[in-house]
């Protein structure tokens, strides 16, 4: 059997604090892609099977039961107490929290508390700026109170995230803005911005990129809908270096760029959560395939999973399962050692995740989970 470490969950959001209607539980479970086939809903998806096989059990009830049955009793518990059930019965015991999303979301405290687990916040950089500029009057103002504010961040965060290249494709360029630049981009932003608008700009999202690279905390890239070499090779070749390390998130179906980027780069990671989650019962030849081309150092387990706690429970059981069937294989049929698989597979779970993120070694439970 393959032994795994506890989970490190390195990129997720929180949960949702209220109760959620069918249709709204439904929506979340295909976050990201269009609507449903008429006379379908978001549970006809590889997510949405993997949620009513993993999840039910969880809370009482039959594996694969419908999908009726399985919100009643959701219902019947409560928010907190299957929100509950379903993150302690995840076995993730580290969570790293992008807070910069928008909704009723629990913080890291609140997600420590109800998983039993530990967990640290992840600052989103354009969530930052746009809350600096709310309370800057002048562009020399705002970009002296962002350069403290990241400071600051970075003394009690674990790592930024940015979506600066789902943004704007150009806030990748790979050289820092000058002074004058980002002053006079500044300038035009706070002039014409409405209170609460979001950063689109490309020089200050380029600005705010290479700001935090300055502050050494680990960056999380989020790839959107392109393929990561595109958008990622020519920033990841600048700042190769330069002390901070890049964790490519979200890259499917491009994971095998990802991947390939992770392989050129000393300081470049790929995220293996979403690509996962998404894929379902096809998980373990997605992990194949990402393992064909990364190191193995280089790879970091996360649930990528936001708003619905059956998303952690979905994203850890995928992940272990996968390693289970590839590694496994692997190993009986001799191309690997069962003393390697265990290695990697530690590596993956949690080790890279601690290495990155200077996260403190965790104590092993008595009854460490086996593959």
């Amino acid at each position: 059997m393959i032994e795994t470490p506890s989970l490190v969950d390195q990129y997720c959001h929180g949960v949702f604090r209220t109760e959620l209607g069918l249709g709204t539980f439904e929506t979340q479970l295909g976050r990201g892609g269009g609507p449903p086939a008429p006379g379908t809903t978001f549970f006809d998806t590889q997510t949405g099977f993997a949620v009513r096989r993993l999840c039910p059990p969880l809370l009482g009830l039959d594996a694969h039961c419908p999908p009726a049955s399985y919100l009643a009793r959701r219902r019947d518990l409560g928010v907190l107490e299957s929100g509950r059930r379903l993150l302690r019965g995840s076995g993730i015991t580290t969570y790293l929290v992008d807070t910069g999303l928008p909704g009723d979301l629990t913080g890291p405290g609140e997600m420590a508390a109800a998983g039993d687990a530990e967990a640290r916040e992840i600052v989103r950089l354009e969530l930052l700026a746009e809350q600096v500029a709310d309370t800057s009057g002048t562009a020399d103002a705002f970009l002296a109170n962002l350069a403290e504010s990241v400071h600051a961040a970075a003394a009690g965060a674990v790592a930024f995230t940015s979506v600066a290249g789902v943004r704007h494709p150009l806030a990748l360029t790979p050289c820092p803005p000058g002074p004058g630049e980002v002053r006079g981009a500044a300038r035009r932003w706070l002039g014409d911005r409405p209170v609460g608008g979001r950063l689109a700009d490309p020089v200050l999202l380029r600005h705010l990129l290479w700001v935090a690279v300055a502050s050494g905390l680990p960056l999380q890239l989020h790839a959107g809908a392109g393929d990561p070499r595109a958008h990622f090779g020519d920033f990841a070749r600048a700042t190769e270096g330069l002390g901070t390390d890049l964790v490519l998130l979200h890259g499917y179906p491009y994971h095998r760029s990802a991947a390939h980027l992770a392989a050129l780069f000393p300081h470049v990671y790929a995220d293996l959560g979403p690509a996962l989650v998404r894929t379902g019962a096809r998980a373990a030849a997605v992990l194949a395939e990402i393992l064909e081309l990364a190191p193995f150092g280089k790879l970091l387990f996360s649930s990528g999973a936001h708003g619905l706690p059956e998303l952690h429970v979905v994203g850890a059981h995928l992940f272990r399962e996968a390693l289970e069937r590839v590694l496994g294989a692997w190993v009986a049929e001799g191309a690997w050692s069962l003393a390697d698989a265990r290695r990697v597979a530690g590596l993956l779970a949690a080790g890279n995740a601690r290495r990155v993120y200077g996260l403190p070694e965790a104590q092993e439970p008595s009854d460490r989970r086996e593959l």
